[in-house]
């Protein structure tokens, strides 16, 4: 049997799920053929990575933290959360372009009786592209940059709204529900058509502040841009010049560089950005994702299946 440590501790939703795939709980890393991480930073699993773990479990989907301590390596399997949380973090991301083209990020800042014409007159300036107009999503061009898991699950919710998507990925593989599939090296044909820009892609030296100054500035001044990926995809100090001079129509984001964004920075005070504190995937919401994961990949383990999530060193991811 599948001998797994689930290190911190106290969780026993995903201790369950260990024993749902057909594994047994140990609490000694010395011995146990696996590990399961609980903790979303990774200060002290060294301790747990014994000679004896063959393969460890890490809780998120992104892993820049891991590789940045240089943990992820190829003496033993790794498998992120990736996918796991797809759904969930699909929601918020539509909540977060919702909330922007509709202006709700402005109604919800009054304490007075005021009908907005703001979309009306943003309208008049930019003729009929629908995207930017009376706020609607209907007949917009939505690019969602990164077709993983949450891409995929956000896809199908903006084709329900009648919004056109462009998907893009690193293969060019054609993703279901997208009216198009371009590879990363041909997003400078992307920005200029996109009514809306949903960043979903994961951190890596090439996704590294892959929407500066010249990306904004080719950007529709209707446009919005969503992050619900990392923050260290946007140049920060170029998206708050462009709001700042009206080259974009707002941005919701979900995460920011740096993070947490301190009090007093430049982007509290713009009135077309909308901020949730990291918060996309709520406690609650991720220890069940974790646990689901976690059983399915003990299960395939056992079972001699490729594991869900699996990272490739090379790539980071």
């Amino acid at each position: 049997m599948l001998t797994v440590c689930v290190a911190p501790g106290g969780k026993p939703l995903i201790e369950e799920a260990v024993r749902a795939g057909g594994g047994q709980v140990v609490g000694d890393p010395h011995g146990a053929e696996a590990l399961v991480w609980t903790d979303s930073r990774p200060d002290g699993v060294r301790e747990y990575l014994t000679p004896s773990v063959r393969w460890v479990q890490l809780p998120s989907a992104g892993i820049e933290r891991w590789t940045r301590e240089g943990l992820v390596d190829s003496s033993r399997l790794w498998t992120s959360a990736v996918g796991a949380y797809g759904p969930q973090v699909a929601e918020h991301a539509l909540a977060l372009l919702l909330a922007g083209v509709h202006g709700l990020h402005r109604a919800a800042r009054r304490r007075t009786w005021q009908r907005d014409r703001h979309g009306e007159q943003r309208g008049e300036r930019q003729g009929d592209r629908q995207g930017g107009v009376r706020g609607g999503l209907r007949g917009a061009t939505v690019a969602v940059v990164g077709a993983g898991g949450i891409g995929r699950a956000l896809i199908p919710a903006l084709r329900a709204l009648g919004a056109d998507v462009v998907a893009v990925n690193r293969s060019g593989t054609p993703v279901e529900g997208a009216s198009e599939t371009v590879r990363f090296d041909g997003l400078a044909g992307v920005w200029p058509r996109a009514d809306h820009v949903v960043l979903a892609a994961p951190a890596t030296p090439e996704t590294y502040r892959m929407v500066g100054r010249e990306q904004l500035r080719a950007m529709p001044r209707h446009a919005w841009l969503v992050n619900v990926a990392r923050g260290e995809l946007v140049d920060t100090g170029a998206l708050l010049d462009a709001l700042r001079a009206g080259e974009i129509g707002g941005a919701a984001l979900d995460v920011t560089d740096p993070e947490p964004l301190p009090d007093g920075h430049g982007l509290w005070d713009e009135p077309n950005v909308l901020i949730t504190p990291h918060d996309a995937n709520p406690e609650a919401l991720f220890t069940r994702g974790l646990a689901e994961r976690v059983r399915e990949n003990v299960a395939r383990y056992v079972r001699g299946e490729p594991l869900l999530g699996r990272i490739d060193p090379a790539r980071g991811y």
